[in-house]
């Protein structure tokens, strides 16, 4: 198994498995200043229920695609691709508004979660103990179907993908335990500025996908048409227009190193035109957005001018 292909999978899997270890560990620690420790059983049944509704959701779109492929044989070259790309794209918008909103909210995470426990807190009995299992239910599941989601746009990682996941899961519970458990010490804000950053080559790896993947659904349309309409002006392209480069005999994305190029900047070793201009066009726009999101806010406070007695 080449270690190439389980990156992506690893990247995505120990970023969001550290967003959600942080909230977690808040929690924790606020029931334990709050001298409410009795609670801590409803943390630990939220995380369970989070990872339990995370697998429950790949084996639902699992078994949603057989199903659709399956009660639509003979159209599945276009509905297989277009699926994929669906998944893709639903994907890609929900790492990107992942990777810009947590940095923007990232200075004030700790602040947000204590003030929606305390909240919880207040209230008596079991109401406090859903509270605080609620809280830790959306955090863990919130994280967990992205990173499913993710999962199933690189089903053709198989056993490397799933190794990926696991090390990932691992390496964030690993964190999580290192930082509010025994203490250690880590540059919480530089981890998730250097995560970000691989995971924004990643997402945009996969706007290449994307683009293939709509692509294939044409051409198959065009082939099975019994009236094509000539969407293909090439024979091996239909909307990704002219091919710029073909390196597969030097640098193949099957094969390392370009399959680690390929799992983590997303190369290919046959690209078009149109997958390269949408690749350029979604890092300049959503590199732009989260470089901006890692400045700290300007202080637009107006400062108290001095007056003189007359």
């Amino acid at each position: 198994m080449d270690i190439s292909a389980a990156l992506p999978t690893f990247v995505i899997t120990l970023r969001e498995g550290v967003e959600a270890a942080l909230v977690v560990g808040i929690v924790l620690a606020c029931l334990q200043k709050s001298r409410k420790s009795h609670l801590n059983a409803w943390v630990y049944l939220g995380i369970l229920a989070g990872l339990v509704g995370s697998v429950l959701t790949g084996f639902l779109l699992n078994w949603t695609l057989k199903w659709v492929t399956v009660r639509n044989a003979s159209l599945e070259p276009i509905i297989e691709p277009l699926l994929k790309s669906g998944l893709c794209l639903i994907a890609i918008v929900m790492l990107s508004w992942m990777l810009i909103w947590m940095t923007q909210q990232a200075r004030s995470l700790k602040a947000e979660i204590e003030g929606s426990l305390i909240a919880t807190l207040q209230k008596n009995g079991l109401s406090a103990g859903w509270g605080v299992f609620m809280l830790v239910l959306i955090a863990v599941l919130r994280e967990g179907f992205e990173t499913v989601l993710f999962i199933f746009t690189n089903l053709q990682q198989g056993t490397a993908g799933s190794m990926g996941a696991i090390a990932g899961l691992l390496g964030a519970t690993g964190i999580g335990f290192g930082l509010f458990k025994f203490g250690v010490r880590i540059n919480i804000r530089r981890f998730f500025q250097v995560m970000g950053i691989f995971l924004l080559f990643i997402v945009s790896g996969l706007v290449i996908s994307v683009c293939k993947n709509m692509d294939a659904a044409v051409y198959a349309w065009e082939q099975m048409a019994t009236s094509p309409m000539n969407l293909c002006f090439a024979q091996d392209s239909c909307l990704l227009g002219p091919q710029l480069w073909d390196t597969s005999r030097f640098l193949s994305d099957h094969q390392f190193p370009g399959l680690l190029l390929k799992a983590l900047l997303g190369y290919r070793d046959h690209i078009y035109l149109g997958q390269a201009l949408a690749y350029g066009t979604f890092l300049l726009s959503v590199g732009t957005l989260y470089f901006r999101s890692l400045q700290p806010p300007a202080n637009t406070a107006p400062t108290p001018s001095k007056t003189t007695a007359s």
